[in-house]
């Protein structure tokens, strides 16, 4: 049997930004089991790319200023694209809760985060629908960033300072012996280990019961709808959001992948944008809990029904069908994520992020890393994100879930 100190199960964005983190602070026997043939397959390469720091909960918000600022300076190229997030309300109850979220978030650093009347709602997006707004809030970082680009980056400082990754290694079990991770199982070999990281995403929760340890996180379908407008869409179109509804729209980016088979080939340039694709969707109340990932035809009467009502440019679009897409949320109780160690020894745990996977990354890879070699994160605290929460009834609230 073979032995690896740490093993990292997943290598989408999440995994490989732990071993990139890891290997930062130190650590060189890094393994990270992808099941897949290459990376980005998941919820990486299924992601939109939005980046945001308005966010009701402190520790949200907490861990998008760190990747804020660790995507602005890092020496890999993200393509992040400060464009904005535009959140907008239909009646007052919505927007005093917006207000009260650019107050929380302006306490805690979040800069050039505004409040913002209908009218000027308007002028941010002309040709948009304002005449139930009753205002919005506006942050000027917001943006996109490339999700693929981002895992790439990760994954090439990780693989430099010493970790290792093996492709089409599917893990099927965690071993365990006296409540301590021992061994890792894939469908080819077993592999002896001290500690285990679990980034599986949305499918985390089977693995997680092979060691006994029961994962709240359930996959949940999301569907996107991939248009192509007539007329230019209007001028640095930010993200714009509906609170009350969570139906959005951004333009459309071209993400490539990473390549068969290998961590870190470079394709052309991605996030390449033009001005007549645009990305929308909502959150579906009716979509089940499931592993489905099959983009389903009804979704796109559905979404195109809030598209009238919002703005005509987006109505008036024609669908690019083979661009729409469908990937899996991984959904906690309370919409937030699990980082940190569990009942079983060894054993860490990075998932149920919710939709906000790739804009956190950073502030995750660095977390599980502290924790891991230090037995506490130091430079941010996550203890509200730990798995006991849910036991204790500590459960977190974060209203804006798209």
């Amino acid at each position: 049997m073979r032995k690896a100190e740490i093993v990292i199960i997943g290598g989408g964005v999440v995994g490989a930004s732990v071993a990139y983190y890891l290997v930062q602070s130190g650590a060189r026997d890094v393994l990270i089991l992808e099941g897949e043939a290459e990376q980005g397959r998941g919820s990486t390469g299924k992601a939109t790319g939005g980046f945001r720091a308005q966010f009701e909960t402190d520790i949200n918000i907490k861990m998008s200023l760190y990747s804020l600022d660790f995507f602005r300076n890092w020496e890999f190229d993200c393509e992040y694209e400060p464009r904005g997030y535009l959140f907008f309300a239909t009646n007052e109850a919505r927007f005093d809760y917006l207000k009260s979220n650019v107050r929380k978030q302006r306490s805690l650093g979040v800069k050039d985060v505004e409040i913002v009347d209908a009218k000027t709602v308007g002028e941010i997006v002309p040709g948009m629908n304002c005449g139930d707004i009753t205002g919005g809030s506006f942050g000027k970082h917001d943006g996109f960033i490339n999700p693929l680009a981002v895992m790439r980056g990760f994954t090439e400082g990780a693989l430099r300072g010493g970790a290792k990754i093996e492709f089409g290694a599917r893990v099927v079990s965690i071993g365990t012996e006296n409540g301590r991770v021992r061994t890792v199982r894939t469908e080819r070999e077993e592999i002896e280990c001290e500690s285990v990281v679990l980034c599986t995403g949305a499918i985390a929760k089977a693995l997680a019961a092979t060691a006994g340890v029961d994962l709240p996180v359930e996959p949940q379908r999301r569907q996107i709808v991939w248009a192509r407008t007539e007329q230019p869409l209007p001028l640095d179109l930010p993200m714009v959001i509906d609170i009350g509804s969570g139906f959005h729209f951004r333009p459309a980016s071209h993400h490539h992948s990473s390549g068969r088979g290998r961590a870190f080939e470079r394709p052309p340039k991605g996030g390449t944008q033009n001005d007549h694709d645009v990305l929308f969707a909502y959150p579906d109340p009716d979509e089940p809990s499931s592993a489905n990932t099959n983009f389903d035809d009804a979704f796109i009467e559905k979404v195109y029904e809030r598209a009238k009502l919002r703005a005509g440019f987006l109505f008036e679009s024609e669908v690019v069908r083979e661009k729409c897409r469908a990937g899996l949320y991984e959904n906690t109780p309370d919409h937030h994520a699990i980082l940190g160690g569990c009942e079983v020894s060894g054993l860490y745990l990075a998932n149920g992020f919710s939709g906000h996977g790739v804009m956190h990354s950073p502030a995750t890879g660095r977390a599980l890393s502290e924790i891991i070699l230090d037995g506490k994160a130091s430079f941010l605290d996550v203890n509200c994100l730990a798995l006991e929460r849910f036991a204790k009834g500590e459960m977190l609230h974060e209203t804006a879930f798209i």
